[in-house]
């Protein structure tokens, strides 16, 4: 069993017209008993300031969603999701709304925000002085509304510790992994990712949308490619070696790269390494300078300045934080709560 998250209860709160994939999102991540993979439960709740009332949508056919519980129930969430809806012309969203979220950010919830839903951190007077983002049609506008706010057009999510902020729609599933990862580990969103059958992780310093995001030439034979090259990390790659086995030139090979990708092989790389390198130091025992080795840097410093660049923290600490070794498990078991 992995280690107890600091979240345990996640709160959604809807504002109609509710937008129906974003919603869904966090229901798949947090919503779902996954405690066959060794994932832990979590208080799941669905609030709306009417609860029990069918809540419009932006679907065009007539669909309707009913959240069983009220505004009160979010007290006492560590989590709370702030799900996308229609922006609104002049910030009028419900004031009980806005006053159970600032309630929760008084409380230490950590705050997530799908999509337009920063409009209504916004209007919740939060996203001041914060770096932030939301869907890229809509930067513009949330700088305009919010100009205290540090609006950032090009990223898929913003972590501002408290605060997570995420671009449109398909960048939810990689806020909510993020924090899955930030507060379980790499081990724990590579299950949930497997279970939902996207990235275990696209870093949220990755462009939102690419110039040409489906290539005229792609193939399955590139995506061939990054899954050897993550199967082969330990091997010392470079933009010319991986150019060479695609059969690609150099400055095609990084063309197309930051199309499928949205960025740099270096980056890509160095990202999929750390990945390795979480893995390893949350399941094995063996040392930082092993780890360097087997995901492919050429020194443990090398690994320990990207791992804290990434993460935050220094490889020994992560180990300490998130190491599935039976030893620290039961140990833990049997201390404090995790906290």
């Amino acid at each position: 069993m992995l280690r107890c998250m600091a979240i345990t209860q996640v709160s959604v709160i809807l504002t109609e017209p509710v937008a129906f994939f974003e919603f869904g999102v966090p229901v798949e991540v947090f919503g779902i008993d996954r405690t066959g993979d060794g994932l832990p439960s979590f208080d799941f709740r669905v609030c709306a300031a009417a609860p029990g009332r069918p809540l419009s949508t932006e679907t065009t056919s007539a669909m309707q969603l009913v959240a069983p519980l009220g505004l009160d129930a979010v007290a006492g969430s560590d989590l709370v999701v702030v799900a996308a809806t229609a922006i609104s012309r002049h910030g009028s969203y419900p004031p009980e709304t806005l006053e159970a979220i600032r309630a929760a950010h008084r409380d230490g919830a950590v705050l997530l925000s799908m999509c337009s839903g920063a409009f209504i951190l916004g209007a919740a007077g939060l996203l001041d002085g914060l770096e932030c983002t939301t869907h890229w049609m809509f930067t513009d506008k949330l700088q305009r509304d919010y100009p205290q706010a540090r609006v950032n057009p090009n990223v898929l999510f913003v972590d501002s510790g408290q605060i997570i902020t995420s671009a449109g729609t398909a960048a939810a599933v990689d806020a909510c992994l993020h924090l899955v990862r930030r507060e379980l580990g790499a081990g724990a969103a590579n299950r949930i990712a497997r279970r939902m059958v996207v990235p275990p992780q696209r870093d949220g310093g990755q462009q939102q949308y690419v110039p040409n995001p489906v290539p005229e030439c792609a193939s399955d034979g590139f995506a061939e490619l990054l899954d050897w090259a993550k199967g082969n990390l330990a091997q010392p790659h470079t933009v010319a070696t991986l150019a060479s086995r695609a059969n690609l030139s150099e400055r095609t090979f990084a063309r197309r790269f930051a199309a499928e990708t949205g960025t740099t092989p270096h980056h890509w790389l160095t990202q999929q390494r750390i990945l390795a390198a979480r893995e390893l130091l949350e399941t094995t025992d063996e040392p930082v300078e092993r780890v360097a080795g087997l995901v492919g840097f050429n020194s443990a410093v090398v690994l320990r300045d990207h791992f804290r660049r990434l993460t935050g923290i220094s490889p020994l600490t992560y180990r300490r934080q998130f190491s599935l070794r039976t030893d620290q498990v039961t140990s833990r078991a049997r201390g404090t709560k995790s906290g």
